[in-house]
Formats: structure tokens, sequence, C-alpha cells
């Protein structure tokens, strides 16, 4: 049961990012049909990113407190409700621009359930040395979802206009978050289709978890914000936000406008980082799980933290050198799938560290990695306009190599809760 769980949250994380990128692949026709600018188009993507970011410690806080289950049922309802009010805002509008942006603030609030949320449940389903494959299917997601989207928005941009592929992506959201409700619970002992075998499994990977309620309350901030291993992968975690959100905002143009390729090549070739982020997810969870067994999670965790991010490091910058739009997409699909290597360990190590306050440290440490998201999404038009779209890039690649030489500091071992 706690890998059907896992699977329906790799769905709603595809759903997620389904709902964020969305905006990416329609923004030339909502340039066009609001009068925007590219860095008025900059603030509209950075108002979901901002939001997003910033209500991921309240939300990693509300799923400590209330579970899992209520508070992705609520959060997948809430941003499907403002997917669909995107689409609503009035173009004639004097203040279309303002409620763009405050639809897309409100929409970012609510996806910022989703990762905290289910790392709460990760922490409380997964024993501690499946965490590494349970979290790269949960970021698969990410790919399969932002991977998907360029070709389905496309289409339907082209034939039903751009207004129907916020409500096709709206409906989708709602009937995930029912199901969702229906199948899910916030621990194994209250699930009526776990079995003995499985309960006993589960609780014998996680020795510190004890009785299902033995710790009701989530750790005090202080002692969260105390430990300095969680501000290394914060800011690791900025590094990698600020790589990653290039593709979901300004990839699909950047091959359209600067690299020349056409609406329809422009989305097959922007499919390419994101099914690398859908194969290199679980794929560095599993090659995580198996060193974190045999070596520990010294090696096991940290060590494909810093190969990950080192190499998207190296392929980033690479692809600032390749002439070949074609070529490019493939080598920066290369940097992208390097740093997916290392996502499930983030988020593992901060289930092993937090424990039953996993939510609000993950939301902390995911509320670092979004802002570097709602930076890159007003600074990489800027530093292009003023030096190029190469130094965008560079950019990326010399915070990506931060993040990886950060992981050299970070310490798994560490328990919050034993300190606490």
């Amino acid at each position: 049961m706690r890998w059907v769980l896992i699977l329906w949250i790799f769905l709603m994380s595809a759903i997620s990012y389904l709902d964020r990128v969305n905006i990416s692949i329609a923004g030339s026709a909502i340039q066009k049909d609001f009068g925007l600018t590219n860095v008025q188009l900059g603030y509209v993507f950075s108002a979901f990113v901002w939001a997003y970011a910033f209500f991921q410690a309240p939300a990693g806080r509300l799923a400590d407190r209330f579970g899992p289950r209520r508070t992705i049922t609520l959060g997948v309802l809430w941003w499907s409700l403002f997917t669909a009010l995107t689409a609503l805002v009035p173009a004639g509008f004097g203040m279309a621009l303002l409620m763009l942006v405050a639809v897309r603030f409100l929409l970012g609030a609510g996806e910022a359930i989703v990762y905290p949320a289910s790392n709460r449940l990760v922490a409380k389903w997964i024993p501690t040395n499946e965490r590494g494959i349970a979290n790269g299917f949960i970021f698969a997601g990410v790919g399969a979802g932002a991977g998907v989207t360029p070709p389905l928005i496309t289409y339907v941009l082209i034939n039903y206009g751009w207004h129907v592929s916020f409500y096709v992506c709206a409906l989708i959201g709602v009937v995930a978050a029912i199901g969702w409700h229906i199948l899910a619970r916030d621990v194994p002992q209250g699930h009526p289709f776990v079995s003995p075998k499985e309960l006993a499994h589960i609780e014998a990977g996680i020795p510190s978890a004890g009785p299902p309620n033995a710790i009701r309350k989530a750790l005090p901030w202080g002692t969260i914000l105390s430990c300095p291993h969680i501000w290394f992968m914060t800011v690791s975690y900025f590094a990698y936000g600020y790589s990653a959100w290039i593709f979901f905002t300004w990839f699909f143009r950047y091959l359209n406008e600067v690299r020349g390729l056409d609406l329809r090549s422009s989305a097959f070739y922007s499919m390419l980082p994101f099914i690398a982020m859908a194969i290199c997810s679980p794929l560095g969870g599993w090659i995580a799980d198996l060193l974190t067994k045999r070596y520990g999670a010294r090696v096991g965790r940290c060590g494909i933290g810093v190969i990950g991010m080192g190499g998207a490091a190296v392929f980033i910058a690479l692809a600032t050198q390749v002439e070949s739009a074609r070529l490019a997409s493939l080598v920066l699909a290369c940097g992208i799938g390097a740093q997916y290597l290392s996502q499930s360990c983030y988020w593992a190590v901060t289930a092993d560290v937090a424990g039953s306050s996993a939510g609000s440290v993950s939301g902390f440490m995911n509320m670092g990695g979004q802002i570097g998201g709602a930076i890159t999404a007003i600074l990489t038009p800027m530093i292009a306009q003023s030096f190029g779209w190469t130094a965008s890039f560079i950019t990326a690649a010399l915070l990506c190599l931060m993040g990886s030489i950060l992981w050299l500091f970070v310490n798994p071992a560490v328990r919050l809760e034993s300190q606490a």
C-alpha cells in the first residue's frame, strides 16, 4: 500500500507541474492578449514562485499538524481553482496585469502544500532504506508533468485556445484530489489495506518513530534553525531551484525565440529536459539507496548530491558553447538529468533528520529552492538582456557548483528529535 500512495503522489506531482508550466507554453499567447513585455511576463511567472517559496514552511507545518491526507486534498483543490481563474482574467481590464499576478500568487500558495506534505507521509510510511527511491518516484512526477505539458498545451492552444488548456488542467487536479482523499491515510496503522506483514516492515524500517502518535507536536523552529546541516541543504537547494526553474519558465521561449526553432520543434525539444528529470530522479534515488545500504548515508546521500549537482554545472556550462539548437537541447537535458540524480537525496535526508517534523524541515529547505526559482524567473531575462543568454546559463552553472560543494558539509546522521 505504501507504494500505491507513492504512485498517487507521483501523479499529483506531475499535475502540479502541469499547472505551473502551462503558463510558460501559453506565454506568447498571453502576452499578445494582455500586451505584456517580457519583463512583465516575468513578474507573472515570479508571482507564483514567490508564493510557492514563502508558503513552503507554513505548508509543512500544516502537514505536521493535520496530516498529509487533508492538507494535500485541500491544496490540490485550491490550486485547481486558481488554475481555472487564470483563464478568467479579462484581457481588456485596466488592472489585468495585477490580477494575473494575484491569481498566480494564490495558485503558488496552494501548490506549496504538495512536497512538504508528501515528505511528511514518507517519514511515516517509508522505511529509511527505501526513501531514496520513494522520493525519486515522487519527483519523477516533476519531469513527467513538465514533459507532457509542452505537447499537450501546444495542441490545446493551437486547436482551442490557451484558456481551454487551463480549464483542462484544473479539471484533472480536482479528480486527483478526490482520489487522494479516498485512498490516503496519515499513518499506516490506520489504513484498512495495510497487511500485518507490511506494517511490520514499515515499523522495523523506522526505528525512531515509536508509536504512531508518540510525537504529536512539531519541533520548535529554534531547534530546526539552529542545525547547520539544515542550512547547508537549504542553500544548496537554493542553487538547485535557481537552475531548475530556468527550464520551467524560460527554456521553451529560449528555444523558440533565441535558438530559432519553430513552435512545434520547440515543443518537442523542450520535452527532453523533462524526460531526463523523469528518468534520473528515480534512478538517482535507487542508486542512493543501494550505496546507503552498502556504505552508509554519507556516501549514498551526500555523495550522489555532490556528483549530481557537480555534473549539472559541467553540462549546463558546456551547452553554452554548442551552436546547434538541437544539440544544445540534448546537452542541457543531460545537465538537468544530472541535477535530478540528487533530487531525492535532499528529501530523504530531511525526512531522516527531522522525523515527525519532516514537513516543516523539508518545507523550509524547499523555500530556499523556490526563492532561487523566483529569482531566476526575473533575473534570467535581465542577465540575458544585458550580457546575453550565455551569461544566464553560466550563472546557473556556477550556482550548481556551489550547491555541489555544500553537500560535503552535510551530516545525514543528525537526528533533530534526539537533540531536542
